[in-house]
């Protein structure tokens, strides 16, 4: 049976009004109680456990005392990707791979049941490091109401909403999307696939002079993205209007849909020696691409971007540290609060991840509120 837990309010740090939690649909996970204090533990906190493909618990762990350099942080939110977390929450990624070498808080392999998630947002106690009490931090780290870390793992912000700090390993992402196009100055470029990274990507590429048109098939979504003054179109109506508009193709499509197939479509769209660019990570789902004549005789180029590295042709100029601070300031300047369009209440997490997966009316981000 679902769990019957309250909508849960929060008022917003900020003065704003508080977040509007999506009406209860029952919930997946099963609550687990909070364990007391056990011997070696100095308390407990509760986190999400990624159980089975489609089945998320939320159970008790051991809560250590910060050491020397640590912090406890308290988590206010922690944001739910649509792209690579929908992939372990489907069981759609060989579990012999680890979960992420770059990110100390994510140890292990996606082999069920794991920890997972990148993106706390909250608020610092009992440091034992630099960072002062009640600072606000965002954290690399995996769905937990509190958890202990190195003072040196925490991005400290400043006076930001929480709940749109949890869209920062996003941003981030769309960054480097960005760095790894290059130069793009009125050039014509196609966006294939408007989730919160997509758009995010699209409004970078106008701010460095780009002429975006993003194809998305839901209406919602698309509504979303001209909000954030992205142009955005029907897969038909896009196709149509390169067509008129670049007969030739484009220089550069931005593959962020998740699905294959449009990797596959978007290749027609790309002039000689045009390039797409893979944001999507397709997990274990087969891809199958028109690799014969076209593609070899036009020189078209597929590569991938990733943020977990800093490619070999940008370090020189740009580290993460460097690209970090840039996401601090582009939390302020960009238009965040559109795409933070679901809250849900930790105790539904359940209920979160399934919405996602769905592709609930309207999603874009979800986030967890845990006050």
């Amino acid at each position: 049976m679902p769990a019957e837990v309250g909508s849960g309010t929060l008022t917003s740090l900020r003065g704003g009004p508080p977040p509007t939690f999506a009406p209860s649909r029952g919930t997946r996970s099963r609550i687990g109680g909070v364990a007391g204090n056990d011997e070696g533990s100095d308390q407990a906190a509760r986190a999400i456990v990624f159980e089975a493909p489609r089945r998320i618990g939320v159970a008790p762990v051991d809560l250590r005392s910060p050491d020397d350099g640590e912090v406890l942080v308290r988590t206010l939110w922690s944001g739910i990707s649509a792209g690579t977390e929908m992939l372990a929450y489907r069981g759609e990624i060989d579990p012999s791979l680890p979960l992420d070498d770059t990110i100390d808080a994510l140890g292990g392999s996606f082999a069920f049941p794991f920890h997972y998630g990148y993106s706390c947002v909250g608020r610092t106690e009992h440091g034992r490091g630099d960072i002062p009490d009640g600072q606000l931090v965002f954290a690399f780290h995996p769905h937990q109401d509190a958890f202990v870390v190195a003072a040196g793992d925490l991005v400290v912000l400043d006076d930001v909403d929480p709940r749109l700090a949890t869209l920062f390993p996003l941003v981030e992402t769309a960054l480097q999307v960005v760095l790894d196009a290059g130069p793009v100055f009125e050039q014509r470029v196609v966006v294939t696939g408007l989730g919160a990274v997509g758009m995010l990507t699209g409004v970078m590429l106008q701010r460095a002079g780009a002429r975006v048109l993003g194809i998305e098939p839901l209406g919602k979504r698309r509504a979303v993205a001209a909000a954030v003054g992205l142009q955005a179109l029907a897969p038909e109506e896009a196709t149509a209007l390169i067509a008129t508009d670049a007969p030739r193709g484009v220089p550069l499509v931005v593959e962020a849909s998740g699905r294959p197939e449009v990797l596959r479509d978007a290749l027609s769209f790309l002039a000689h020696e045009g390039e797409a660019l893979v944001v999507s990570w397709y997990g274990t789902k087969d891809v199958g691409l028109p690799l014969g004549a076209e593609f070899h005789r036009r020189r078209l180029h597929i590569r991938s971007t990733q943020v977990s590295s800093i490619p070999a042709a940008l370090a020189a100029s740009w580290s993460r540290d460097r690209r970090r601070a840039v996401v601090r300031e582009l939390l302020h300047e960009l238009p965040l609060a559109p795409l933070a369009t679901h809250a849900y209440p930790f105790e539904r997490a359940g209920e979160a991840f399934a919405a996602v997966d769905r592709g609930d009316t309207g999603v874009v981000h979800a986030a967890l509120c845990y006050t």
